[in-house]
């Protein structure tokens, strides 16, 4: 019987560069150790009455089938309006906003719409865990730029030393995950030099700009001068209104780009959920006074943590927005490395949080542990007698 030749290699080379999200390999620990899941970033509390009234009013009134792929007019012009009230940009909601299904499709719409193959990719780390298989399947080169200290300050001689002919992007995630940095409007404004220096798009990650706190404000890089026209800008509804299921984000970028876009989009997704779009709509329309309740929401629960973590021997910078904390275990007395820590405390102590070198391309992070609080109370507080040894 002739032999058989080899088989053939049928898995493509790109998936081979990421692994599986960390993130969500300890929430699956957590769940099989019960443990307290403090590593993924979803509220397990209500989402506000208002917006979940929306979603059964629209469903009831059967806007159930396609909407315009990309977007309904409703929440296009909810999310033109609010930009203009918040930000003072003035957006053609027909030509340079698109509804996405998640900030996560967002970010890959974005990198398969201006980046070529080869090109290069500033990204600061920590970094949010999605922007290294947005580049692989893109086939961008990432660039890394440590961001440094306490505040994770940038380094102008480095970020600098970042950029060349080569760079067609870089990637701004402010509020920040996994750090809870928010950008200042000067540092914003040395990113946006260099931009317009070396002819870079900038890709904004702003899905976390309503939860700010103390005297940080979140200034958004499109807002700067000669920068509207050269910034791919993200956000969503998932963090904002506790609706991580809903998959609902947008992209807003000047009518070419949102030209490319929009192609891309609509061949991975077709178009976001129908109904929930209206909700999307009506919670945008209405969440003006809701969005200062969010951030004093926040600010509670960031204390409960806070405090906890330091007692229990953590040392921890304070973040400035966005949910979730930093914590460094080096005075714990630990041998061994983040993972195994992560590991140890779903395990032993009963808490999950997220090893640090998952948003860090080399090994910087491996005496850190990202948490969120974007939990209720109940929970941070059992988390927290947990973590102090009064489990």
């Amino acid at each position: 019987m002739p032999s058989s030749p080899l088989p053939r290699r049928h898995i493509a080379r790109r998936t081979s560069v990421f692994n599986e999200s960390v993130i969500r390999e300890m929430t699956r620990l957590a769940m099989m150790h019960g443990a307290m899941n403090l590593a993924q970033g979803f509220p397990d509390f209500p989402a506000p009455d208002f917006i979940k009234q929306a979603a059964i009013d629209a469903i009831r009134a059967d806007i159930n089938q396609y909407a315009i792929t990309w977007g309904s007019p409703r929440l296009r012009k909810a999310i033109a309006a609010k930009t203009k009230r918040f930000y003072g940009l003035d957006l053609d909601p027909d030509r340079e906003v698109t509804v996405t299904c998640g900030a996560t499709e967002a970010m890959m719409c974005a990198m398969l719409a201006v980046v070529e193959e080869g090109d290069e990719v500033i990204v600061f780390e920590p970094f949010y865990e999605n922007y290294v298989p947005d580049a692989a399947m893109s086939g961008a080169r990432l660039v890394f730029v440590t961001l440094h200290g306490e505040d994770f300050a940038i380094d102008p001689g480095e970020l600098r030393a970042a950029f060349s002919s080569r760079t067609r992007a870089i990637i701004v995630n402010t509020p920040n995950n996994p750090s809870g940095k928010v950008f200042t409007r000067a540092e914003l404004e040395l990113v946006a030099g260099l931009c317009r220096e070396f002819d870079t798009l900038c890709i904004t990650d702003e899905i976390y700009e309503h939860i700010v706190y103390d005297a940080n404000v979140h200034v958004p890089i499109a807002t700067l001068p000669g920068m509207y026209e050269r910034t791919i800008t993200i956000s969503g509804l998932s963090k904002t209104f506790s609706v991580t299921g809903w998959r609902l984000g947008y992209l807003i970028a000047p009518a070419e780009l949102t030209d490319a876009l929009r192609k891309v989009h609509d061949f991975l997704t077709v178009g976001a959920p129908a109904p929930l779009q209206e909700a999307a709509a009506v919670a945008m329309e209405q969440a003006d006074a809701y969005y200062p309740e969010l951030a004093e929401m926040y600010t509670r629960k960031r204390g409960i943590l806070l405090r906890a973590l330091r007692e229990a021997g953590f040392a921890c910078h304070q973040p400035q927005g966005a949910y979730y904390i930093m914590a460094d275990f080096s005075g714990l007395g630990f041998e061994g490395d983040d993972t195994a820590f992560a590991h140890h405390l779903i395990e032993q102590v009963g808490v999950a949080p997220v090893p640090g070198s998952s948003f860090y391309h080399g090994d910087a992070g491996n005496r850190l542990v990202r948490f969120t609080f974007s939990k209720s109370e109940e929970t941070l507080e059992e988390a927290s007698r947990r973590l102090m040894g009064r489990r």
